[in-house]
């Protein structure tokens, strides 16, 4: 991962955990969306988002995003080097192969830094 690209997901996973450390899931999750289409196309980053998706809906009891979070985390290590739909939230809500409009200011990065990006 570019490290521009890493900096800005480890920036979205520490505010989705502090989020989630002071009751705030709602946003907690959001900062994890953000994280996924941002960590996506990186088999830990992709499943370290996932758990904690799982760690969300957990708390939440929330037994629809429990049920799909544990095979997106599979999912998530096997098949993200070969395939992922582009901008894809990552909550068992949304489809798992659905791709969908990306941030502008995450397109930005993922433009410059993403998967194919040379790092320095």
């Amino acid at each position: 991962m570019h490290p521009v690209l890493r900096q800005a997901y480890k920036a979205e996973m520490t505010a989705a955990v502090s989020r989630y450390d002071t009751g705030d899931l709602q946003l907690a999750f959001s900062h994890l969306e953000r994280a996924h289409i941002l960590g996506q196309s990186f088999s830990v980053a992709h499943a370290r988002t996932h758990w904690w998706m799982l760690k969300v809906g957990w708390r939440r009891r929330d037994f629809v995003e429990i049920a799909g979070q544990l095979p997106r985390i599979l999912g998530a290590l096997l098949f993200s080097r070969i395939w992922v739909p582009i901008g894809n939230t990552g909550g068992a809500r949304v489809p798992p192969f659905k791709s969908m409009p990306i941030p502008e200011d995450l397109q930005a990065l993922l433009d410059k830094y993403g998967r194919d990006a040379k790092t320095v």
